[in-house]
């Protein structure tokens, strides 16, 4: 019985480890740059652990993190209204080591301010 609860709690624990590194912690993203920028979404992602934009910010392609969906939705935030073409102003931190990701803090939709964090 021991044996099977042990092996148990190790297999739990494998499983948390193992999904750690696709935690977007805001440790990961350089606070002391912040990025206000406008653009548009040229695609976007809906869904948990996090939803995903991509723009284009100085004539680059990048990945935003926003919020989880359950967060954006509380916060007034559709899929519908985060979609392609849709024009946002985007605050930001870039991600330490990669390039072309940030974390937002803030979007701004139809002028309209919704907090991320």
């Amino acid at each position: 019985m021991i044996y099977l609860r042990n092996t148990a709690l190790l297999l739990l624990f494998i499983l948390c480890v193992s999904f750690g590194y696709l935690h977007h912690g805001w440790s990961n993203y350089d606070q002391t740059k912040v990025l206000d920028f406008e653009s548009t979404i040229e695609e976007s992602t809906f869904e948990n652990p996090h939803t995903i934009a991509k723009v284009s910010y100085q004539n680059e392609p990048w990945t935003v993190i926003l919020a989880p969906a359950s967060r954006m939705t509380a916060r007034g935030l559709s899929a519908e209204m985060i979609k392609k073409g849709t024009s946002v102003r985007i605050i930001a931190y870039p991600h330490k080591r990669e390039k072309g990701e940030m974390r937002a803090e803030t979007i701004y939709v139809d002028k309209k301010k919704y907090e991320l964090r």
